[in-house]
């Protein structure tokens, strides 16, 4: 009778704590159990064969801690895990053919998810404190935690080809939190794997940057350093030649795998004014001619901070010399000619690439 008595104590905390986590503004909410993780040993395979390139912060010392979330809170029993819906409703990527215009990721258009999704973490910690006080520890994409796993277990969907979290109901388009706590929650059920034999994503990525892991669970992974997302906003300096034709009029991110998922067909959207567009499809010609000054002021508590000026005007010539139109040839020699080699030989290849296929024409 004890036993019944305390699961169904565990059970009803647990739903008011997903409760709470809803009316602080996220749009799922389920719980994990703190331990090791399975799929540790799938992450460490792939870190060991160098499927991370260059990001160091998934292969240091903080990949070891991804084992178990407890290697970030000790006293941890329970995780809650968030997710927050950022699909504004507005075109996909694939629709846009306009090429004078490039494409930033969906999940860069408004403001920096980090700060706001720890701000609501945050809420829901102080909310959880007083329902019943614990330790807690809040996490978001920086802490070294295997954040798709444990959504996941958490139930808020399964993993699919493209290594997205996939929710049955709402689609892909998710940033995920976690708050870490003490408290011995009633864990979810996992969701079931409902990819089936569909292989959309993998054939739409234009750097094949899906590929097959050998084995059975999972039998698809990411090598990131094929993914257009790596290439545009991970890699520092310059851009293999080789990987440049593939990255299409991308200047910030990619949402092509996303994008045709047929899960996302009617995904859910979002209002919610953190993630309504800055920037959606940037004027090439136009951002060509950003000054620094610019950049700052334009992307200041955006995402898209992240590539720094240099990355990002590198990227913008790759896109005009992908888009092969001749007006961008003015913009494009102006480049070459910028103090930093990286812009000015990436400007240098895109003209390039313009002459050529004018040649051919």
């Amino acid at each position: 009778m004890l036993n019944i008595v305390l699961s169904a104590m565990r059970q009803n905390l647990a739903t008011e704590v997903k409760a709470l986590a809803i009316s602080c503004g996220f749009d799922l909410a389920g719980i994990a159990a703190a331990g090791p993780l399975a799929e540790a040993e799938h992450y460490m395979d792939w870190v060991g064969r160098g499927m991370a390139g260059r990001m160091g912060y998934l292969t240091d010392e903080r990949a070891e801690k991804r084992r178990d979330p407890r290697r970030l809170l000790p006293a941890a029993r329970s995780v809650v895990v968030v997710g927050q819906l950022y699909n504004a409703p507005l075109p996909y990527s694939r629709t846009i053919e306009d090429e004078t215009l490039g494409w930033i990721s969906r999940y860069a258009w408004g403001d920096d998810y980090h700060d706001v999704m720890k701000r609501r973490l945050a809420e829901l910690d102080a909310r959880l404190q007083v329902l019943a006080p614990c330790e807690t520890k809040i996490c978001v994409d920086t802490a070294p935690l295997l954040e798709r796993p444990l959504a996941r277990a958490a139930g808020l969907g399964w993993i699919g080809k493209n290594t997205c979290l996939i929710n049955q109901q709402r689609g892909s388009w998710f940033f995920l939190g976690e708050l870490l706590t003490s408290l011995d929650l009633a864990a979810d059920s996992p969701a079931a794997d409902r990819c089936g034999s569909c292989t959309r994503c993998i054939d739409a990525c234009p750097t094949a940057a899906i590929v097959r892991t050998g084995h059975d669970n999972p039998t698809w992974e990411l090598d990131a350093r094929l993914c257009i997302s790596y290439l545009n906003i991970e890699l520092k300096g310059a851009i293999p030649e080789t990987q440049r034709a593939g990255m299409g009029r991308h200047v910030f991110g990619c949402d092509i795998c996303q994008d045709v998922c047929p899960w996302n067909g009617r995904a859910a959207t979002t209002g919610d004014p953190p993630w309504q567009p800055r920037v959606m499809a940037p004027p090439l010609e136009q951002f060509a001619t950003m000054s620094a000054v610019e950049f700052q002021r334009l992307f200041r508590g955006s995402p898209i901070a992240r590539t720094k000026y240099q990355g990002f005007l590198r990227n913008v010539a790759v896109a005009m010399g992908n888009a092969g139109a001749a007006r961008y040839r003015e913009p494009l020699e102006k480049l070459c000619g910028h103090d930093d080699p990286v812009i000015a030989s990436h400007a240098a290849w895109a003209l390039g690439r313009i002459e050529s296929e004018s040649t051919c024409a």
